[in-house]
């Protein structure tokens, strides 16, 4: 899919209005996470603990609406703790220790890899037998040839973000909730269709197709 038919399919499975159930509800779990990992950053091993239960409940939220329109639940966005909560957090934390190595050498080093690993929670949900080493590999190449696609899908967000961020900052929640479900609809459009379960996530898992 071009990034104008990934960004337009985002925003139908959201609603037809910023203002309308799918939207709100959207935004709503992007500011419950926001929010805990916020307080949580006072603690840095707090954030440690929770990063990757929280970074699989939200690809789980976006990724179940994107892909045949169910109502987000904001239930689902604590699902990392109840779908193997360990598996979670050993991926967290190993994407965040490999992000950061990659950074010490340089900057632009750390930003493609975190491009390169971008893909990892939205497998894990698909594949929750997957190990950490496994969702990671399987990011790292589904994401070859890729990553500059999702560099540019990202950027395209700056104007919306300035004009969020001129509303008091509020309209950013819901430029967040639109880049959250574009990069569910960019996991979609990448993933190989052998080893996929499509809507069996639900089966898996995620009781909608991950």
């Amino acid at each position: 899919m071009s990034r104008q038919e990934i960004k337009s399919r985002a925003k139908s499975s959201l609603g037809k209005g910023i203002f309308s159930t799918g939207w709100l509800m959207a935004v709503l779990a992007v500011l419950i996470y926001s929010a805990i990992s916020g307080v949580l950053s006072f603690t840095f091993i707090g954030v440690l603990i929770v990063a990757g239960a929280f970074s699989y409940g939200l690809s789980y939220v976006f990724l179940k609406n994107s892909r045949d329109g169910q109502p987000i639940e904001i239930g689902d966005v604590f699902s990392g703790f109840t779908h193997d909560f360990v598996g979670n957090f050993v991926l967290g934390l190993m994407v965040s220790i490999f992000t950061a190595l990659w950074t010490l050498l340089f900057i632009i080093p750390g930003i493609v890899k975190s491009y390169s690993y971008s893909m990892s929670f939205y497998i894990k949900v698909d594949h929750p037998e997957k190990s950490w080493k496994e969702c990671i590999d399987e990011s790292r190449k589904m994401m070859n040839g890729h990553k500059m696609d999702l560099f540019i899908q990202d950027l395209s967000f700056i104007g919306w973000m300035i004009v969020g961020g001129l509303c008091l900052g509020i309209g950013t929640l819901w430029v967040n909730a639109y880049m959250q479900a574009a990069r569910a609809q960019f996991y979609e459009s990448i993933k190989p269709v052998e080893g996929t379960t499509g809507s069996s996530a639900e089966e898996s898992t995620m009781s909608a197709s991950v």
